[in-house]
C-alpha cells in the first residue's frame, strides 16, 4: 500500500519548484541548494517512471503529468500543515508571492495591508509589480492581481470589482471648472498605455479633436494624480481603486464630468483554488472580504 507513497521531502521540493517554476528560486525557498533540488525531483520523477518538469536555460515547467499531480501534492502538504498546527501548536508561518498591477498595489492593497497583517501576522508577503501585461509571465507568484478583460488563459479567477475613470484637479482647478472648455484651459495628464485616457473622456463630451497641444505625458497613475496635485494639470483617477489616494493628495472631481465605466475589471488569478497554500487561502478570502465578495 505505502510502495508508491514517495518521500514527503520530494513532495516539499516538487511543490516549491512547481510554485517558482525555477529550481535556483526554489533552493532559495527551502534552503537547499539548486543540485539538492534537481536530484530531488529527479528522484521523484523516478519513483513515478514520468517527467514531471520541462527544463529551459533559466526556468522550468510543468508537463502534463505534473499539472495533475500538483493539486494533489498542495492538498496533502496543506492539510499536514493543518493539521500539525491544531494538534502541536501555533500555525507555521507561510509564504506569499503576489503579484499585482502597480496601481492596484500603490493605491488600493498598499494601505490595507496592515489589516491583512494583523490577522495572520505569520503570513510572510512578498509583492511585486507589473506595469503591462507581459510582465506578468514572469513566474513565481502563486497570486495575481490583473487588469482586463478574462483571458482563456487563466485557470480560475475571482472578480474583484469594475472601475470607473473620471478627471480630478487640485480644489482651485476643479472648482473652477465648469464645463468641458473650463478644463481645456488647462494640461491634460496623460497616461498613454492605459485603456480609457483623455480620448475617450473628451469623446463622451462631444468633442471629437484631440487638443493634442494640452497633453502632458506620464508613466502611471500615482505619479499623474501626484501632478494633478500640484496643480500643474488635470488628471484621470480610477475609482475605487485609487479613491483613498485621491483623497490623501486633496484631489477634487470636475463635477462636470460623471466619468466613463470601464467595460473591464480587476481579478484575483490563480492556478487552482484546490491547490493553493495555506498563505495564499488566507489572502484569498481576506481579499474577498475587503472587496465585499464574501
Amino acid at each position: 500500500m505505502t510502495e508508491n507513497i514517495p518521500s514527503l521531502n520530494w513532495l516539499r521540493v516538487f511543490e516549491a519548484a512547481a510554485r517558482m517554476e525555477n529550481f535556483a528560486r526554489a533552493g532559495e525557498l527551502l534552503n537547499l541548494s539548486t543540485s539538492a533540488i534537481s536530484q530531488q525531483i529527479k528522484s521523484l520523477e523516478n519513483h513515478f517512471g514520468e517527467k514531471l518538469f520541462l527544463r529551459h536555460a533559466r526556468s522550468v515547467e510543468l508537463t502534463d503529468a505534473g499539472h495533475a499531480f500538483l493539486p494533489a501534492v498542495r492538498q496533502a502538504l496543506r492539510t499536514v500543515e493543518e493539521s500539525a498546527a491544531s494538534l502541536f501548536g501555533e500555525e507555521k508561518g507561510n509564504t506569499l508571492t503576489l503579484q499585482s498591477t502597480l496601481v492596484f498595489a500603490n493605491s488600493w492593497l498598499a494601505p490595507r495591508l496592515v489589516d491583512f497583517s494583523r490577522q495572520h501576522p505569520r503570513v510572510q508577503l512578498h509583492l511585486t509589480g507589473a506595469y503591462r501585461d507581459q510582465d506578468f509571465q514572469r513566474a513565481g507568484a502563486e497570486l495575481k492581481i490583473l487588469f482586463g478583460p478574462v483571458h482563456r488563459s487563466w485557470a480560475q479567477c475571482d472578480r474583484l470589482f469594475d472601475e470607473t475613470v473620471y478627471p480630478v484637479a487640485s480644489p482651485d482647478i476643479a472648482r473652477s471648472a465648469k464645463n468641458i472648455d473650463d478644463l481645456l484651459q488647462h494640461r491634460l495628464i496623460q497616461i498613454s498605455t492605459h485603456r480609457i485616457n483623455w480620448n475617450q473622456i473628451l469623446h463622451a463630451a462631444g468633442i471629437n479633436k484631440i487638443p493634442t497641444q494640452q497633453l502632458c505625458f506620464c508613466e502611471d497613475t500615482p505619479m499623474a494624480l501626484a501632478m494633478a496635485a500640484s496643480g500643474y494639470g488635470v488628471a484621470l483617477a480610477r475609482a475605487p481603486t485609487t479613491d483613498d489616494l485621491v483623497e490623501k493628495l486633496g484631489l477634487l472631481p470636475c463635477g462636470f464630468s460623471p466619468g466613463l465605466k470601464s467595460s473591464e475589471a480587476y481579478y484575483l488569478v490563480y492556478q487552482n483554488v484546490e491547490s493553493l497554500s495555506v498563505a495564499a487561502v488566507a489572502f484569498r478570502d481576506w481579499l474577498l472580504a475587503q472587496v465585499g465578495k464574501k
